[in-house]
């Protein structure tokens, strides 16, 4: 079952239809969004850092900046994934309009809560996002019986648990760390991100290049069972011995299954490479989680290889390709898309390798990836701004 089915459009009116769509369907608002939030968060982030400018009223920097990344950034675009997928799934009409104005504005106030809100309010509008939105997907999903994608509320309901962890540990309802919350954020968007990366990869692959994917599918749930366990034993900071006992089959399994779906053949095709390549940073943080637990790798780069590698990688590659589907345009990266999808990479790279060479490179590192992070977005928004906000060009609904 595909997530997102998505097709070449077959015909476009003469005159490409005129107007303002932005709230026709979930994927326009939140992409818009979460591409707008992740221009301004990392170097609002650098700045902080260096003094430049004050810290937010209700986490710490440091907090502040791993949870609008996960629960800012991510969550919009999960969502926006969500709401448009849970259309295609069910055959029937998620949030659009008014209601889904509504919640925009909701995930708007958590954003603005957590900056200038007296600590208790920010929390509170922040943590009212995802079970709203869980309610709004669950109303159509259940209304259509679509029972084999209850996932999605799983997803959005375990999110929203670790959400409150952090908060609640923050504010002193309970007595755990913050990183709590925010690692099993991270392990639970990387696990989606592989179950996903699982279901269309392959399959988009094969329909463009005609390869013929390996699959097996006692290998698929064995690398998944397998990642889901290392990345929730890493976040709740379970004994390093068997973390790294876990990991290391993932990353092995991981890396037969993925060797299947044909990477090699995608390589002068950004669309497609971009998918394989974002994942395979996945296979990466296990191998890294596993020599970690020998101390043999530095443990905190971990964190970004999954977040600017994978899940923000993976992102990129769906903000662009969904929205090129399902506003009616043809499947193709052009000029601009590769562009993104490389500094992306710089990104990553520039974040994780300086400070393993001398930690006097830290800061110009942290600075580089910044500055790349942003240009990924700019472009992305001068680009997608405009057709996420227009009506699709082939003037059917969404």
């Amino acid at each position: 079952m595909a997530v997102i089915p998505l097709s070449e459009p077959v015909r476009r009116p003469a005159t490409p239809p005129r107007g303002f769509a932005l709230l026709a369907l979930g994927f326009r608002p939140f992409y818009l969004l979460a591409a707008s939030l992740a221009l301004l968060l990392v170097p609002l982030w650098v700045l902080m850092l260096g003094g430049q400018i004050p810290q937010p009223t209700t986490l710490p920097g440091l907090l502040w900046h791993g949870h609008e990344m996960i629960f800012g950034f991510a969550a919009a675009v999960i969502v926006g994934f969500l709401l448009t997928a849970g259309q295609t799934w069910s055959g029937l009409s998620t949030p659009s309009g008014r209601p889904l104005a509504a919640l925009v504005a909701l995930w708007l106030a958590g954003r603005l809560g957590l900056l200038m809100a007296p600590p208790l309010l920010g929390a509170l509008l922040d943590l009212a996002f995802l079970p709203v939105a869980g309610v709004m997907l669950g109303r159509v999903l259940i209304r259509a019986r679509s029972r084999r994608n209850y996932f999605a509320l799983v997803i959005l309901a375990a999110l929203a648990l670790s959400n409150l962890l952090m908060h609640g540990a923050q504010q002193g309802w309970f007595a755990l760390s913050p990183l709590l919350g925010l690692h099993l954020a991270v392990a639970i968007i990387a696990v989606l991100c592989t179950v996903i990366a699982g279901r269309i990869v392959p399959s988009f692959t094969a329909n463009a290049l005609g390869t013929k994917p390996w699959r097996n599918a006692r290998v698929d749930q064995a690398s998944i069972v397998l990642t889901a366990a290392a990345l929730l034993a890493w976040a709740c900071a379970l004994p390093a011995a068997l973390t790294g006992a876990l990991a290391a089959p993932a990353a092995v399994l991981q890396a037969l299954r993925c060797q299947g779906w044909r990477p090699w053949a995608t390589r002068r095709t950004p669309l497609l490479w971009i998918l394989h390549l974002s994942h395979g940073w996945l296979i990466v943080a296990l191998a890294w989680l596993a020599l970690a637990s020998f101390d043999l790798t530095p443990a905190p780069s971990l964190l970004h290889l999954i977040t600017v590698g994978t899940i923000s990688g993976l992102i990129i590659a769906m903000i662009t390709r969904t929205a090129l589907g399902h506003t009616g345009r043809a499947l193709k990266a052009g000029a601009l898309e590769t562009a993104c999808y490389a500094l992306m990479q710089l990104a990553l790279l520039a974040r994780v390798l300086p400070p393993l060479i001398d930690s006097r490179w830290y800061l110009p590192g942290l600075q580089l990836s910044a500055i790349a992070w942003a240009l990924c977005f700019a472009l992305y928004l001068w680009r997608y701004a405009p057709i996420l906000w227009h009506p699709r060009v082939d003037g059917r609904a969404g």
